[in-house]
């Protein structure tokens, strides 16, 4: 690497900005402050090529986390390339373009995988091709990383159970009198998917007032979750309260519960997005959390790049959940 961007890697290091360190090598972050950019006119011909691997672009948070990855792009002067699956659930595409990757010499790859389990022999190939590895957003399982070698690989994410906990706790204080909850979950077997349920039944669990009658997966998706809440609410018609673990999902529970015109259940969802923020507004969801994701997408490029320098890295770094509602919404 040249002496230009070892420069601007010591000076990246400087501008971090750490918060309540955690023990055993994990950090807690807010915010990182943006970096000076390349200067203007620089050559980029040897510039490291870093690879964005994420699920889909049919969900707006890989949108948000795209724009992230394309500001530390023109910040750092490297080379970007973003690719991804059709959808949530297109694991075996995921490998693929991971494998292409690696056969095209990359020199990182920051990774948010639909999975837990399934990517990992294939980035330890990618890793023992010497290609860094930076895992974000869902945790590649760290017992079966270390059982197949694949090591050293930093994780960028929040607190998913601490984000599930608030959202379904802002909606489970409301219930006053008795009353069923339902979880709708993510992918089940992907780590945040798991954690945000957990967080959730967290929360419904103080509630004396609310029994959890119900938890299925919508594995992610709008149309899904439009099916399962039917079939749910078919079954159990005393339902007050349904947390989704990601607003993609929540509005087709909305969807729902609009046409059968129950406006007395309460929807608590996860990731703040646009579309989320306007059921927030109009008063069809009562709560989410904003997972920072263009700063996840930021980080995972930041930390390739350190990795690139021989810099040793945080085991884990949080990025800060924040809970919105109708109180707080922009």
């Amino acid at each position: 690497m040249n002496k230009l961007f070892r420069f601007l890697f010591a000076l990246l290091i400087t501008l971090t900005v750490a918060c309540g360190a955690k023990g055993g090598g994990d950090t807690a972050v807010s915010l990182v402050d943006q970096a000076s950019p390349v200067p203007s006119g620089t050559n980029l011909a040897d510039a490291p090529r870093i690879a964005l691997v994420m699920k889909t672009l049919t969900n707006p948070f890989f949108v948000e986390m795209e724009k992230g990855a394309r500001r530390a792009e023109m910040e750092f002067g490297i080379n970007l390339i973003v690719k991804t699956a059709a959808q949530e659930t297109s694991i075996e595409q995921q490998i693929e373009i991971v494998d292409e990757l690696i056969q095209e010499q990359i020199d990182a790859i920051v990774i948010a995988p639909g999975d837990s389990l399934e990517l990992i022999p294939i980035l330890k190939k990618a890793q023992d091709a010497g290609i860094v590895v930076v895992n974000i957003d869902n945790q590649l399982n760290p017992e079966y990383s270390t059982a197949l070698g694949l090591t050293n690989v930093p994780f960028i994410s929040v607190d998913n159970r601490q984000g599930a906990y608030l959202s379904a706790q802002y909606v489970s204080r409301q219930i006053i009198e008795p009353g069923e909850a339902v979880i709708i979950e993510g992918i089940r077997g992907a780590q945040n998917a798991e954690d945000r349920k957990l967080g959730a039944m967290q929360a419904f669990a103080e509630n004396p007032n609310l029994v959890m009658v119900a938890s299925e997966s919508a594995n992610w998706k709008i149309d899904e979750a439009y099916t399962v809440t039917a079939a749910i609410m078919a079954e159990h018609p005393n339902i007050k309260v349904i947390f989704c673990a990601n607003d993609m999902m929540a509005l087709g529970a909305i969807q729902y519960l609009q046409e059968a015109g129950r406006n007395d259940v309460l929807v608590a969802a996860y990731d703040a997005l646009a579309e989320a923020k306007e059921a927030l507004r109009n008063g069809t969801l009562q709560a989410t959390i904003d997972q920072q994701a263009a700063e996840q997408g930021y980080l995972g490029v930041w930390y390739a790049l350190r990795a690139l320098n021989g810099e040793e890295l945080p085991t884990q770094t949080l990025v800060d959940v924040i809970l919105v509602t109708v109180e707080n919404v922009d």
